[in-house]
């Protein structure tokens, strides 16, 4: 695709993913809610995660991000998600333009470093934040799939380590799975016969 043609897709896929989010907003409130921390469906967006959707936790202490904020790739569960998804190439082209930047002491700022962190990310099937984007939060991602097996969303969890160990979090994986095959009918629903 050429470079002036980008942003007319960037657009469209907001809006398509918003008019899908709005449709399907009762059914993620009762999903996300289940999980019982606060979770996000996210989108990668020129070398950043996109907040597209978002159920808050009831817990008092928790990170607050509204849909449409944006947040690095290279240290978010999301963002690990979508870098591990992406071919070699592909990701080292993205990475090549982005600047790694420190976000707490955790924060993978070595490429070799997060090039191996990004393998592990991708045998698991999912992205994990252990305290690298902010401290004392933690995060895990799942992909909800498109066309191709490929990666074009992600649910994502996460909740402050005061509250919850990471373990905690990775059990709620299967959960979040059936939520993002769910996201994927909802975004490429098979025709009927």
């Amino acid at each position: 695709m050429s470079p002036e043609r980008a942003p007319l897709r960037w657009h469209y896929a907001r809006f398509a993913a918003r008019t899908c989010v709005e449709s399907a907003a009762p059914y993620f409130a009762r999903s996300f809610n289940k999980l019982g921390e606060s979770c996000n469906l996210t989108v990668p967006d020129a070398g950043r995660v996109l907040y597209v959707e978002r159920v808050e936790t009831t817990e008092p202490l928790r990170m607050h991000l509204q849909p449409g904020t944006f947040v690095p790739m290279h240290c978010t569960a999301s963002g690990k998600l979508f870098l591990s998804s992406m071919s070699l190439l592909e990701r080292r082209r993205l990475l090549a333009n982005l600047t790694l930047t420190r976000h707490s002491p955790r924060t993978l700022v070595d490429m070799e470093a997060l090039e191996v962190e990004l393998a592990r990310n991708a045998k698991l099937g999912l992205g994990i934040d252990n305290e690298e984007f902010v401290r004392g939060m933690i995060a895990v991602a799942v992909p909800v799939l498109g066309e191709g097996s490929k990666a074009v969303a992600a649910i994502a969890c996460h909740a402050p380590t005061a509250r919850v160990s990471l373990d905690d979090l990775m059990a709620k994986v299967p959960s979040m799975r059936i939520a993002a095959d769910a996201m994927r009918t909802i975004l490429f629903p098979t025709p009927s016969a």
